[in-house]
This record gives C-alpha cells, sequence and structure tokens, in this order.
C-alpha cells in the first residue's frame, strides 16, 4: 500500500515514518491522539500539517497493525 504523505527516508529522522516534507513523525502525531488530543489540537501545534496528513499517519499505523495481525491466529 503506497502513502504519499508518509515517507521513510534514512537521511531524516533516523528513518523513521514522517510526515511528508517535515521532520514530524508518524509516531509523534499517532502519541499526540492516543494522549487523548484531537486533530484540531495536534494540527494546533504543528500548524504545517494539514488533516489529510493526520488521517495519514493513522492509517499508515492501521496498515502496520492489519500486517502483523496476517500471521497471528485468530481464535475460532
Amino acid at each position: 500500500m503506497a502513502f504519499e504523505r508518509i515517507v521513510v527516508d534514512p537521511a531524516r529522522m533516523g528513518g523513521l515514518p514522517t510526515i511528508r516534507d517535515t521532520r514530524v513523525t508518524a509516531s509523534m502525531v499517532l502519541g499526540q491522539l492516543a494522549a487523548g488530543r484531537t486533530i484540531d489540537d495536534v494540527l494546533a501545534d504543528y500548524p504545517y500539517l494539514e488533516r489529510d496528513d493526520v488521517l495519514a499517519a493513522h492509517k499508515y499505523a492501521t496498515a502496520g497493525v492489519r500486517e502483523r495481525e496476517g500471521g497471528v491466529a485468530r481464535p475460532g
């Protein structure tokens, strides 16, 4: 699955997934959401991000979890 707004560049933030053209990692955004902050709160903290960037970080994380769950046996 391609993510236009999420970039992995070994020369940026140690190769962590970042929001396109920034040094904001997907995990920074996800950490704020997990702490109960709203998308509007995140956008206020990072005014150069767009709502679609925050949603892309969420989708990226969701895709990673789904990929890992593919190999896990599901209770029957």
